[in-house]
């Protein structure tokens, strides 16, 4: 069994980024070292006063810690870890996409004043659901050991078990929208024929390169060389000299090496032989 280090240096790079970046916000909320209405979408502030952080730091937010906020940080871990090492294995930018398409989407539906929600967090947990459900659809899911269902049904399972609790069904339908035009968009029309395909855009890739983090395969852009790399710089030695190449040693006729004179702090001196040598 692993340990709690281990099983999180394991996670893939984009569901645990997202999933500490909600962790993160809930306890800064914790420590009421914000409000959350400061984070809220509000398309006034944004056009008005220029608050664009709003457009996403409300998918960042689950709510406070609570049992509804430790459900949907399991569904990161389960759904949103199943993709990025199944359909997305190696597809670090076509899975970043997915979650920032959905963003999008989301956004264009909130302009619309019947479906505008402050926080879309759970929509896009949703999404990723529906989404899994598409890639899945005959992985075996049950609930408590008791009831047993095919991974297609999983999100109207959930839709159902949140009107039974009185939880508000709009944010899971707006995320299962989101995640239906995605899916529809990039494998279901491209099977039926269509010319159109939603493509993970160049800005995507360029942003996962200077990240450093993961792995896309066919990548049209280089990864960072310098991603993750602390310091660059010459060495230097104890004594205070820089040293950027090893002295030659002369070899004199006779096949014998002679060692030049060195700074202090050399181990050894002496004369080398070859084995050859008589």
């Amino acid at each position: 069994m692993s340990t709690p280090g281990e099983y999180y240096r394991s996670l893939p790079p984009v569901s645990k980024t997202y999933g500490v970046g909600c962790f993160m916000f809930a306890a800064a909320l914790y420590f009421e070292l914000y409000d959350p209405w400061n984070i809220a979408l509000d398309y006034g502030l944004v056009i008005k006063r220029f608050q664009v952080w709003r457009l996403v730091t409300n998918f960042f937010f689950l709510g406070p810690f609570s049992f509804p906020f430790a459900f949907d940080l399991i569904m990161i871990a389960r759904y949103g870890v199943a993709l990025e090492r199944g359909p997305f294995d190696k597809r670090t930018a076509d899975f970043m996409w997915m979650l920032m398409f959905g963003a999008l989407s989301l956004l264009a539906m909130a302009a619309v004043p019947y479906l505008w929600s402050p926080f879309m967090g759970t929509s896009v947990v949703f999404m990723i659901v529906y989404v899994w459900s598409r890639e899945f659809p005959n992985s075996p899911v049950n609930i408590a050991g008791v009831v047993s269902f095919k991974g297609f049904y999983v999100p109207y399972v959930m839709l159902t078990l949140d009107l039974m609790f009185g939880d508000p069904l709009k944010p899971d339908i707006m995320g299962m929208v989101a995640g239906h035009l995605y899916y529809f968009l990039t494998v279901l029309h491209p099977l039926s024929g269509g010319k159109f395909t939603l493509k993970t855009p160049l800005w995507v890739h360029k942003l996962v390169a200077f990240w450093g983090q993961g792995i896309q395969v066919n990548s049209p852009v280089e990864r960072n060389p310098q991603a993750g790399v602390a310091f660059r710089g010459r060495s230097f030695r104890l004594n205070g000299s820089t040293r950027t190449s090893s002295p030659v040693q002369p070899q004199t006729s006779s096949g014998t090496t002679t060692t030049t004179q060195q700074a202090d702090g050399v181990a050894f001196r002496g004369t080398g032989r070859r084995l050859n040598d008589p």
